[in-house]
């Protein structure tokens, strides 16, 4: 579960989809202010830790921390 003193404590947040964006937005909005949020488009469709969805993870996620 994802904490305020988490949301505070980041410069970037990572969602796998809009929903998640949206339920982030509405449970910290007043946490928020100047984060950067990024949508990587990836369908909740997996398992924990499932091998395609780690290698789709690290895939989209290191194209946004270079």
């Amino acid at each position: 579960m994802l904490t305020a003193d988490q949301v505070e404590w980041a410069d970037v947040i990572f969602v796998m989809e809009k929903a998640h964006r949206a339920k982030l937005a509405q449970r910290f909005k007043m946490h928020l202010n100047g984060k950067r949020i990024v949508c990587l488009d990836i369908p909740d469709d997996y398992e924990f830790m499932q091998a395609e969805l780690v290698s789709l993870l690290e895939k989209k996620v290191s194209l946004h921390l270079r």
